[in-house]
């Protein structure tokens, strides 16, 4: 009796081990199954409406960014050398959509992260690479605007296909290069955040994260860079105009319209509308720095004024205006640009892109020309497109001398 009495304890014993045993496994291998600790403070009902509007902006992003890349690439219009650094945006974008917003839609679904460690690790390192592009791709389009109306007798030496190809590269090293410390565990490391319940960057075994550093070089910086080129931008454009109006005020317009040929004045017309086109591309280019900055601000904002999510309506608003941010270029570009309706029209109806029919074909790019005489400067021409301010066609002959090739095709 007292060994059946035993072996029945001993069995007890062995069954409430194995228990405890499955009970600390089933802890371990789902750790990253907790629940996000801001989503289970909102409703089913705010979850719900987040993971539609997040699989609307995947979807929409997806289909908005390739149409871009394909009508840059197919039609030559188009194809000039801020269009490279537009490409290697939509690419970042069209990456954003198609392998982040999955899981984000499936996080406001389950309430929490359920794809592993894996995935939790990949998820922020592809979606913070990204931003990194998106961010560094805008600057250095930028930075090309500036160049461009400045400093144009350097832009020809500066913006060849070769160095098209190393600043373009540069962006996606950089973005995701200075993540790989972080990615092995060396400055921080990614992973499912105890407090928060998402996946992000959090500190290593020495207490140590990388996300300030990180946002300083990738979001702090290109701001900074892209504010003051865009201020310098209209402080040149406008000291330009205010010293044209000068001159023509100045000098008397007298019988010179007489000595302008027909096909001089059409050649003319036809630069000032390059110029035109240029300036409507800087402008574009502010409107997806702007449109960037409100996306991403507003989550920023919440998550540091909100940490206790006391208002979790502006939580999920802040994460849909984030992943907005993805799509509503290819929106822009449309909105915006004449030429770029125009090629996206050619795709959609698969059309024969046509070639420039306002360049001669005998005419070759605006690096090529620009290099048997360098130009004074681009700011006068850009500055008479925008205004045209009743200036003499002997000055406009003067300053349109050295134009380039409207589209700048590289």
């Amino acid at each position: 009796m007292e060994l059946l009495t035993a072996g029945a304890a001993n069995q007890d014993a062995m069954f409430r081990g194995l228990a405890a045993g499955y009970a600390d496994s089933t802890t371990t291998n789902t750790s990253s199954l907790i629940p996000d600790a801001e989503l289970t403070r909102f409703s089913r009902g705010l979850l719900t409406f987040a993971a539609i509007m997040t699989v609307l902006i995947m979807i929409t992003g997806i289909i908005g960014n390739l149409l871009t890349i394909v009508a840059l690439l197919r039609c030559p219009r188009v194809r000039n050398v801020a269009a490279a650094f537009i490409i290697s945006l939509c690419v970042a974008d069209f990456i954003f959509c198609l392998l982040t917003l999955p899981f984000s839609s499936s996080r406001f679904i389950h309430g929490g992260w359920i794809h592993g460690d894996v995935l939790c690790t990949m998820f922020p390192f592809m979606r913070y690479g990204n931003v990194g592009v998106s961010l560094l791709s805008i600057a250095m389009i930028t930075i090309n605007r500036y160049i461009m109306i400045a400093h144009y007798n350097v832009y020809s030496r500066i913006y060849r296909p070769c160095y098209i190809a190393v600043m373009i590269c540069f962006c996606w090293c950089l973005s995701y290069g200075m993540q790989l410390p972080t990615l092995f565990g060396v400055w921080g490391k990614f992973g499912l955040h105890r407090k928060l319940g998402t996946c992000t960057i959090i500190n290593d075994a020495n207490g140590r994260s990388s996300k300030t550093a990180l946002f300083i070089i990738a979001f702090v910086i290109p701001c900074i860079v892209i504010i003051c080129c865009y201020a310098r931008i209209f402080w040149v454009v406008h000291s330009s105009e205010v010293r044209m109006r000068k001159h023509a005020v100045s000098r008397p317009e007298g019988n010179s319209n007489n000595f302008i040929n027909p096909a001089a004045k059409k050649k003319e017309e036809k630069a000032l509308k390059a110029k035109r086109n240029e300036w409507k591309i800087t402008q574009m280019v502010l409107a997806i720095f702007l449109s960037y900055v409100a996306c991403y601000l507003p989550i920023t904002i919440v998550k540091v004024a909100d940490d206790e999510v006391v208002y979790p309506g502006f939580h999920v608003l802040g994460y849909i205006l984030l992943y907005f941010s993805a799509c509503v270029n290819p929106i822009i570009y449309v909105i915006m640009n004449k030429q770029y309706r125009q090629a996206y029209k050619t795709v959609l109806l698969c059309r024969r892109p046509r070639l420039l029919s306002s360049t001669p074909a005998n005419l070759s790019s605006y690096a090529d020309k620009s290099r048997d005489g360098p130009s004074r400067t681009m700011v006068s021409q850009v500055s008479f497109a925008l205004n045209p301010i009743g200036v003499g066609q002997r000055g406009v002959r003067e300053s349109n001398n050295d134009v380039f090739d409207e589209n700048g095709k590289f």
